[in-house]
């Protein structure tokens, strides 16, 4: 089966699904086929699915990373001992985890194709990762605390784990509890880490999205949380800051350059 014909046929089981999108035509362009396979994926609950729809799922979703390129760890040089930048796409960066600003539902974006990381993790890991996540939540019985970390295997991604943890929402001033929250975050991941023998993750812009937390003050805090962790726990683990934004690759540079 082409890519094409993995492609159409995720999108043909997806619609007949729900009879809801009954009336939805197919494109003909593959881009637009794209954006309407991902906004399928992004608003499916957390529900069984057929073996041949895993499979033809996963081999489209690696047949679309080895196209898109992997970038690994050791493609990196370190700006600081163990600490490293990169801006690109984390659903392309190989670490051991890569870390996921998840909501409190802890099941990913259900916004179809939404510009967050959260749903750009959850589509190229696979409609897996959500019913990972939904497994861990019902046991739990409660929404995610902000601060806390979660870990699920990342399925169709290079990485090896998500690491999923709900950052602070900024919607006035920004207080002393957001900043002790957003630094909780880092802290959280990095025991969770160590937890599972990981030697490197790579972290994204915790809740300086959606969640409107100021990039540069957000930047510090994520800086002076890693260093203070790998120097109490003496770890050896490697960290990437993941960036996706230039302003954010500007701050990180500033703060890491020796």
């Amino acid at each position: 089966m082409q890519q094409a014909e993995k492609r159409l046929f995720l999108i043909h089981y997806l619609l007949k699904e729900n009879r809801a999108y009954s009336a939805i035509e197919i494109p003909d362009s593959s881009e637009a086929q794209k954006t309407l396979l991902r906004a399928l994926l992004n608003v499916r609950p957390p529900q069984a699915v057929s073996s041949e729809f895993l499979a033809v799922q996963d081999s489209y979703l690696q047949t679309e990373l080895l196209r898109g390129g992997i970038i690994s760890i050791g493609d990196l040089s370190p700006l600081q001992p163990q600490l490293y930048l990169w801006r690109g796409d984390i659903t392309r960066l190989k670490t051991d985890a890569v870390v996921n600003a998840a909501n409190s539902q802890m099941l990913g974006c259900f916004l179809p194709n939404h510009a967050c990381i959260d749903n750009a993790i959850h589509t190229f890991a696979g409609i897996q990762l959500r019913q990972a996540c939904d497994k861990l939540m019902k046991v739990q019985g409660h929404l995610e605390k902000t601060g806390k970390a979660k870990i699920t295997p990342a399925y169709n991604l290079p990485s090896r784990y998500v690491i999923h943890t709900v950052g602070p929402i900024v919607t006035q001033d920004l207080t002393d509890t957001e900043r002790d929250d957003l630094r909780s975050c880092y802290h959280s991941c990095l025991i969770m880490a160590e937890q599972h023998h990981l030697n490197s993750i790579a972290f994204c812009c915790i809740s300086t999205g959606a969640f409107h937390f100021p990039n540069e003050e957000a930047a510090q805090i994520a800086v002076s949380a890693v260093k203070q962790f790998l120097q109490e726990s003496k770890s050896q683990m490697k960290v990437v800051f993941n960036v996706f934004k230039e302003k954010d690759e500007e701050i990180y540079q500033k703060i890491l350059q020796p």
